[in-house]
Formats: C-alpha cells, structure tokens, sequence
C-alpha cells in the first residue's frame, strides 16, 4: 500500500489548498515564528528556513560578486520596457544561481522602487524610475516581470515594491509626515504601485519609513483599502528595517511596542523585519500582543497564510517541478553583454552642436579629465563588480591608449602640523581583502581594516589626493589609491579604496581656528571627532576623549599643484577634452541624506571651466543618478551628456556613445530645473498646489522631462487618435531622415483643453523606444485607457473624465511636441458640490494654504491643521441649493473655524477637546446660497475633520 503524501506536499493541488493544509499543521509558536524575517525551519515538517529580502535593485547586492548593471534610474532613462524586462530576468537568474550556492541568498526579492522622483534633492533618488507615474510603472511591471519569470504557477523571483507610500525625504525619514491631498494621492503616488500590481508579477510591498497624512505607513489603511483590492494574489508585506521599532521609539505613535506591533499586523504588515536576525524581540512582542487581547489567532494566520503563499509559487515544496531550481546563469556572456546594452542605451545626450561623435580613425588625441574620469562608482544596493570599466579604460580601448591623455584634477596636498608633516606609512606583509569583497547579509556590518598601519607625522610628507565633493565634504587619497579612513579603533589609515559603508568613514570636513592664520582643524564626520596626532599614530578622538592634541590637531595644507592646472595641461595637449564630472553615490546624496543644491561642486565647476579655457572643444559628461543646475556648461560647452552610474559596462559604453558605435537616445526621467529657486520645499508633497514635476511646472527648465537628442534626425507624421470603447487607439509615423541608425523615444501625452480643476500641462500616456536606420519608417500603435484622461473628483468622490476636449500630443520630449490631434470625450459635466448631500471632508479641497493633512484617528480618517497663522482652505464650486441655515462642524483641538460663504464669515469655537483624537460636533448658523465657493480658515490647534450642512427648512 502506497502512503499517501500530506496534503501540503501534493502538488496536484492547488496552492491555496495546500497553504491551508500546512497552516493547520504548525504549531501557534511556529506560525508567530514565520512572522519575522528570518524565520527558523520547523524540522518536524522538513519546513526549511526561509528569509524575506534580497536586494536586487539593479543586480544581486550584499551577497559578494554579481552582475552590475546601472542604476535604477538610469534603466528608468533608457524608457526601453522590453531591455528592463531582460535586465530583470538576468538579475532573478543571477539571484536563483547564487542561492544554489550560498542558501543566505533569498529568493523574495526586495526590488523595485517605485517611489516617484518629485524632488531632485531627494537622497535615493538613484534608486527611482521618474518622476511620472507612468513611466515609472511600466519600467517597473516590466523589471518584475523579468525578475518573477513567465512560468503560470511557479516564480522565479518574488519581488516586492518600495517603499509604500509618498515618500522622497531622508531629513527625518522616520518622524516625518508626508501631507498628501486625495488628488495627488489617487492620481500620482497610487498610481506607481497599482499599475505593477495589476500586472501580476509583484509579490507584495515594503511601507516607507515616514507618516502619510500623520499616520505611520506601517499601520496604513491604505494598504487594505488599495493595495489588496489591486489583486486577488495574496501580496506580502514586509516591513522596513527597524519600523515596526519605530511606532514608538522615534515616531512615539504607540505607547508600548505590543500596541504597535499588533496595529502594524492587523493594518496588514505580514513580515517583521526587526533587530537583524534576531526574531526573539518581535516575536515576543507578538505573544504579549495576543496575551494582552490586542491581537488573535485570526491575525497570525492571515499573515502565514501570505507568507506560505508566496513560498509555495517559489517552489519551495516541489523542488523537481521547479523551473528555475537549476538555474545556473551567471557572469555569462549574455549578462555582461546586457550591462553594456543597458549602459549605452542610458546615456542621454543633453547638447550636441555638432561635435560630437568623434572619429576614433581620425588619429586625434582626447583628454579625459575629471574626479569620475579613472572610476567606476557603485551605490549602496550594488553587488560587487567582476568586471570594471572607467571612461578612461573605455576611451584607451577604442581611441587607442597612445592617444589618450588624462588628469584626474583633484588637488595634491601635503598636510603639516607641529610634529610635522602628515605621512602615510608603507603597507606591511598580510593584509586583509578589501572592504565589500565577501558577501554580507548587512554590509552595515561591515568593519574597517586593522591590519594597515596608521598615520603618523615626521619629516617626510606623504602627497594627497584632495577632492571637495561640496559643502567642504572632503575625501583624501594616498598615491597608491586607498582613501584616508577611520576604523572601529579610532585610528586614520590609508585602507580603504572607495568611500563607503552605512556610516562613510572616508570623509572629512575642515574647520578654521581662530588665531591660527591658515590653521584648520580636520572633522571626521563618521564619528564627529577631530582628527588628532598621538604618540601611537594619527587618530579620532571620540567626544569628549582628551589627547595630545587637545580638541584636535590644527592642521596646514600646502597644495603642490592644483587640479585645474593639471586639467588645463591636459586639455591643453589634446584635440578634444571629455571632462567626467559628477558624484560619489555614498556622498552628499545617499540613503539616509538628502542633497542641498543642485549645483554642481565647486571643485568639478573649477575642472570644466579650466578645461574649456584651455580648448574649446569641451565635452561635459556628468555621471550622477540626480540633476544639476548646469546652467552655465549649457551656455558655454558644445556639447553636454548625462548617465546615471552604468554598472561594469559604464566606461566601455560612454565610449562606444562618444566615438558613434551607437547613437545615444536616452531619455531624461526627470525634469532638470535652472537653479535651486526653482525648486519646492523638500517635504511639501501637494504637487498640484506647488507646481511641481512636469506635469504641473509652469516655468522653463534648464532640460524638460524626456530630454534627449540622438545622432539622427527624426520626423513625426500622421497622428491619429480613436476611441474604442474604453480604450484610445494612438498612432504615428516616425521615420529617420537622418544618415545615422539610431534608436528614437516616441512619446505621447495626453492634456485636457479646458479643464474645471487645475490639471497636468500635459501627461506622458505611452511611449516606445524604436531602432530606425537611415530612411527607415515605423508606424507606433499605442493603446491608451480612456481613464487615463481622468481625475479624482474631490466634490463628488469617484475618478472621472470630464466630458470635453483632449489633446494627444506626439514628439520626443514634453517640450519637443511634434503633432496634435484633438479627441472629444462626451458625457454629462459632474456639476457643483453637492454640500446638502455629502457633507465636506476637510480634506478634499481644491487649494490650500498653510494648512497640513493628519490623522483623524489612528486606524483610519484624515483631518487638516493649520501650519501658520495665514491659512485657508479653498473648496471651489458648492451646492448652497436653495439655501444653508446651518454647519455643524467635526473636529478636536482648540481655537476655531471660521466659514466664509455667500459673502460672510461665520466663526465656529471649537473648546479645547480631550486630546487630538476627541472629535466633537460644534454648530453654527450659516446663511448661503445657490453656487460659490467656500472657504476655511483655522485657528489655534484645531483639527478639522468634517463639515456638514443643513439646509433651510430642515
């Protein structure tokens, strides 16, 4: 007789089916187990371990050597859905490959990030897609797809979104509040995660640090609200890093963490992502949780029941009908061919008057110059390179290495204080690898080397290698290559060969001292400590610590040559000069810390300027995931490019691009403003009140979203536009004029021709990216949803399209627009706010200001404060009908409202209430009538939830 298999184990049944049968089997202490990252095996079962998170923004990270392919938002600037697709399926076998090795890599991916880029300051904004909804979603359903795998049933890679919601700050990340309008919610923040939601390749999402509208994203009712009503697939939620901690450390949103780990699990975060592999803490919280009544058995098994999901459609339990089990590919010619596919197709050409390409037969000499000229920078969700290629190596290998010269142009230095000059003493024998060679579940973990000797001072001083990478951040560099850094034991060594690390140790800040003419203290600022001579060695005192140098050696610096000049030498000798200018990803701009400006570091501004002085024929390549403000190299160089950091291929295909072995036609995915007054305030999030990203930008950027020129010329013709049922039909002509083959970004967008509310200037609504050679011609079909013409209307609650005419607009940016056709959309107008019948959440005004969106309660609501003393809210067209007699207004604080309608203000008390969740009714007279608008103003800490009205005769 044959034994029967247990039901979990039968892979003729369905999932859902054999999630229910384990459910039952696992003990209550196993299943609350499961609910922290790293979840331990059940050994009765033959139920292995199994770890939420694997980074895989772009490439395997954290886990030792992968394939490196450029950042996110540079395969967000190639606008190419069908290369990410492949990129993502790279990566998903690239992860499966390395799990068959190292059984520490997991297989629930934590990418893509599909948080818009609306500020250009924002610190991860290396990590984004663009800021257009759009765009974003389809870069990202076409990643995921590649990541999840085409099988019906069984999934390659689970990947899971970041970071929900409304979330582009690091300056407070985790006790800030994102104060987010229902119109920008619906229409902009949702709308990345619903769209790779919808298309099924996503497993679950990761909720931000931050507070939407008062309230923690990890106790949001929006993620039952929305995100689960996008799928019938049971999605996983998993927390960031520490957040669930937060509620009440940082946030003080709960009061104890059993309260806060039992609302996070009942909001529907299913995986706990807390205290490092440590699952005792959280999963102690969740018992005291059930044992205090805040949570049941009920809640435990929802999240499981998602958990195990999500392992069963990895294959987790039929290892041989696994598709993907024997995976191999990694490293493979495909892959690394890939990279440098992806590289070229993300460099977007800014400005070209005519010099570029080069010609490599022409027997010319090229200067490569600049801080990035010689580097190939990583971020912090990169693997580590097998392969690398710097502009400079890509240069040597297709100009020729005889006819390229090359200065780097940072500052040599020497560095002298009373015990002498600064030395960097020679390497002994035995030293450890270098910092990020192994893999690391937590590269923050990582330690500094110890194994080097530290500085000392003497009568021989060491050169310097000075780099300023703006706002005084300094780095310094030995002539060997290795950066001053500071390890664990507080002293300086020359140890580590790029900044890096979750805190950097590699950066330094001077500090003038009084009464000493050209004296500067040097800052650490890892540790906050200055920089010290003692008697074993140059070191870090810790606040407070007292060593011979007081509070820190006083330090001159003497520059033996200045980097212009050895950039101006250079540029000098040569027929052209390519300047590589940009960042440090672990600098000035990272996880963890926002940017200031958009200007370009002085240094770097220094470099092309002495650069171009010395030959005309200047080149600006700017490598950086974020834009500057490059009004000025607009106005002076010929021509200008830019590319996010492009991976281990990035110097072979900046090469490739400059010489014309392949036409540059990226794309901007954001928008490049002229200067830092252009720009909102980091955390005002209401892009329709503040004007921000294209879609509502009403002044002239330096270089509009879509931006990029290629080496061919293109025409656009024959647009038409048809509405099938919900759907428009879009169709054009591109066609290449030019005598280059060459790619081409066609886009389409959409603009409402007399809209009753403020809406987009205009709105991309499709896109294609088309290889055309020379007098070639392709006819683009895009399929538009009808809805996509739509908004969210505030007055009467529901997504509309207002019945009037829409502009589709072809061309090759959002300012390059090439065709119009006008379509007419019929339908009954939605009419005035109907006040008598639905009331008035304060919330859902058309204009604001000085006022902030908070949480109405903790579980669920919205209300608005005011922020200044000069606020108002504006709701535009009000049904009075025949007339008001009355409000009675919902709200909590202290101070008043005062109601402005029908041409008179009526002030409604609000007495101090039992705290900000004590909301009670107050009511007044009010006399209006027929249609106007009504505004609000409020005082003192009053919380405005709701108005409702009654009306004569009532």
């Amino acid at each position: 007789m044959t034994e029967q298999p247990q039901p979990f184990r039968d892979p003729q049944l369905p999932f859902a089916e054999r999630v229910e049968d384990l459910l039952q089997r696992l003990t209550l202490d196993e299943r609350i187990a499961m609910l922290h990252q790293f979840a331990p095996a059940v050994d009765r079962l033959g139920l292995g371990a199994f770890r939420t998170g694997q980074e895989a923004l772009h490439g395997v990270a954290w886990m030792g050597t992968a394939t490196v392919f450029p950042q996110a938002v540079g395969l967000g600037a190639t606008w190419n859905d069908e290369l990410v697709r492949r990129v993502g399926e790279a990566v998903g076998d690239e992860v499966r490959a390395k799990r068959a090795q190292d059984d520490r890599v997991g297989l629930n991916v934590w990418a893509p990030t599909v948080n818009l880029l609306r500020h250009p300051l924002w610190g991860r904004g290396e990590e984004g897609y663009s800021e257009d909804a759009g765009l974003t979603s389809a870069i990202a359903v076409a990643y995921t797809r590649g990541l999840r795998g085409d099988h019906p049933h069984y999934w390659r890679t689970a990947p899971v979104l970041k970071h929900w919601l409304a979330h582009n700050n690091e300056t407070d990340r985790d006790t800030s509040s994102s104060s987010v309008r229902p119109r920008v919610l619906r229409e902009y923040d949702l709308k990345a995660f619903r769209d790779a939601v919808r298309a099924g390749a996503v497993a679950g999402v990761m909720p931000a640090y931050n507070l939407v509208n008062g309230r923690p994203n990890h106790v949001s009712p929006l993620l039952a609200r929305h995100l689960r009503t996008w799928t019938d697939q049971p999605l996983v939620v998993c927390s960031d890093a520490g957040a669930p901690t937060n509620l009440v450390d940082s946030e003080h949103y709960f009061d104890t963490h059993e309260e806060a780990t039992a609302a996070s699990l009942r909001a529907g975060v299913d995986s706990f992502t807390d205290h490092g592999q440590d699952s005792a803490v959280m999963t102690g919280r969740v018992r005291g949780a059930l044992e205090r009544g805040l949570l049941d058995e009920h809640d435990i098994d929802t999240a499981v029941r998602r958990l195990l999901h999500m392992r069963f459609a990895l294959g987790e339990f039929d290892p041989a009908l696994d598709p993907y089990a024997d995976t191999s590919a990694f490293d493979t010619e495909e892959h690394r061919a890939l990279a440098l596919e992806a590289a070229e197709q993300a460099v977007v050409l800014l400005k070209n008057d005519g010099l570029l390409p080069l010609d490599p037969a022409a027997g010319k000499t090229v200067a490569v110059v600049g801080l990035l000229a010689d580097d190939c920078k990583l971020d912090w969700y990169s693997g580590t390179l097998i392969h690398r290629s710097t502009p400079l190596d890509g240069l040597r290998a297709r100009f020729g290495a005889d006819r390229v010269v090359h200065a780097e142009g940072a500052d040599l230095v020497r560095i002298k204080c009373a015990d002498g000059w600064l030395q960097v003493p020679p390497a002994r024998g035995g030293q450890d690898a270098a910092r990020g060679t192994e893999g690391a579940l937590d590269p923050a973990l990582l330690a500094g080397r110890t194994d080097l000797p530290p500085l000392t001072c003497g009568d021989t001083p060491s050169e310097l290698a000075l780099v300023d990478w703006g706002n005084g951040v300094i780095t310094l560099r030995e002539p060997a290559g290795r950066y001053l850094s500071v390890a664990e034991d507080g002293f300086v060594r020359a140890s580590a060969d790029e900044p890096g690390g979750w805190v950097v140790q590699e950066t330094f800040r001077w500090e003038e001292v009084e009464g000493h003419a050209g004296g500067h203290r040097l800052l650490h600022i890892g540790t906050g400590g200055y920089v010290s001579v003692a008697a074993d060695g140059v070191k870090v005192a810790a606040p407070g610590e007292e060593v011979s140098g007081g509070t820190g050696t006083v330090f001159e610096t003497e520059v033996t040559e200045r980097g212009e000049d050895a950039v101006a030498r250079a540029a000098a000798a040569a027929d052209t000069v390519i300047v590589v200018a940009g960042n440090d990803p672990h600098i000035n701009g990272r996880e963890t810390e926002d940017r200031t400006t958009l200007a370009l570091p002085a240094q770097q501004e220094r470099l092309w300027r002495a650069a171009h002085a010395a030959n005309p024929r200047t080149v600006l390549a700017v490598t950086s995931p974020y834009p500057y403000a490059l009004t000025d190299a607009a106005a002076a160089l010929p021509a200008l490019l830019w590319t996010a950091h492009g991976g281990q291929a990035a110097g072979t295909a900046l090469a490739r691009v400059l010489a014309g072995d392949v036409s540059p036609a990226g794309r901007l995915p954001q928008t490049w403003y002229t200067s830092d007054a252009e720009l909102p305030g980091l955390l005002d999030y209401d892009i329709i009140g503040s004007r921000q990203t294209y879609l509502y930008y009403e002044g002239a950027p330096l270089y509009a979203f879509g931006h990029g020129l290629t080496y061919g010329e293109f025409t656009y013709s024959d647009l038409t536009a048809e509405r099938e049922g919900d759907l428009l039909r879009v169709s054009l002509t591109v066609t290449n004029t030019g005598t280059v083959a060459s790619d081409e970004v066609a886009q389409v967008y959409v603009r409402a021709v007399a809209p009753s509310v403020t809406r987009p200037l205009r709105q991309l609504a499709g896109h294609r990216r088309l290889h055309l050679a020379p007098g070639a011609a392709e006819r683009v079909a895009l399929t538009v949803p009808v809805g996509e013409l739509g908004h969210w209307d505030v007055a009467h609650g529901r997504w509309t399209v207002e019945p009037g005419a829409y502009e589709i607009q072809a061309g090759a940016s959002s300012a390059d627009i090439r065709l119009v056709t006008v379509l007419t959309v019929d339908g009954d107008p939605a009419g005035p706010r109907p006040l008598l019948a639905r009331g008035l959440e304060a919330a859902d005004y058309d204009e604001q200001l000085a006022t902030e969106i908070v949480d109405r309660a903790k579980t669920d609501g919205d209300a608005v404060t005011a922020t200044a003393d000069a606020n108002e809210l504006l709701y535009r067209r009000c049904d009075f009908a025949e007339g008001l007699s009355g409000v009675e207004v919902l709200a909590s604080g202290e101070g008043a409202v005062l109601i402005t309608a029908g041409g008179s203000t009526v002030t409604v008390p609000v007495p101090a209430t039992e705290g900000p969740y004590d909301y009670r009714t107050f009511r007044a007279g009010l006399d209006a009538s027929g249609v106007g608008d009504l505004r609000i103003a409020l005082r003192g800490t009053v919380r405005l939830a709701r108005l409702a009205f009654t009306g004569r005769g009532e």
